[in-house]
């Protein structure tokens, strides 16, 4: 984890994870965003690209329309976004162009991560703002979350193959 940690953020980060729980209920990957603004949440959100059919429902974008909108400004200059794991590039963009202040995420993302992982974008002196990053805040719940749902769907997609194979061998 790194430094910069307040206990604040360990409160924020399981509002986050609280998110991230109603992703999962739903059938979605689960991963949950919160905007915090003077000390209160302005902004929820958790992942519905299944639900909504829609490639741009992550749970940081959700996040981030509801803050901007309780706001009334795109510009979130002052406010902290907790994910409960490390952004994608088009999550990491939105941040950037919102302004956010600072991030706190969970755990890293090793096939999309934007933020330090694969790129470090937040970091990117060629863009027109920058924005503090701490990552590893309750990384091993974000983790397991995130390892439990692909876990169970693997298992499902097993035990779906093996009947379609059982049915095939019977006909």
């Amino acid at each position: 984890m790194d430094r910069g940690t307040s206990a604040r953020d360990f409160r924020y980060m399981q509002a986050a994870l609280h998110q991230a729980d109603r992703a999962a209920a739903k059938g979605e990957v689960p991963v949950g965003a919160v905007v915090v603004a003077g000390g209160k949440i302005v902004g929820r959100g958790h992942n519905l690209r299944e639900s909504r059919n829609d490639p741009t429902a992550h749970a940081e974008l959700i996040a981030l329309r509801q803050a901007a909108r309780r706001l009334k400004s795109w510009r979130l200059s002052e406010a902290t976004i907790y994910v409960s794991c490390e952004p994608c590039p088009m999550c990491a963009g939105a941040i950037v162009l919102a302004r956010i202040r600072r991030l706190v995420y969970g755990c890293a993302d090793p096939k999309a991560g934007a933020v330090r992982t694969l790129y470090r974008l937040l970091e990117d002196k060629r863009l027109n703002h920058r924005v503090e990053v701490v990552g590893g805040v309750l990384e091993p719940e974000c983790q397991e979350r995130l390892s439990a749902f692909f876990r169970r769907l693997r298992n499902n997609n097993r035990r779906r193959s093996s009947a379609r194979a059982r049915r095939k061998f019977q006909a």
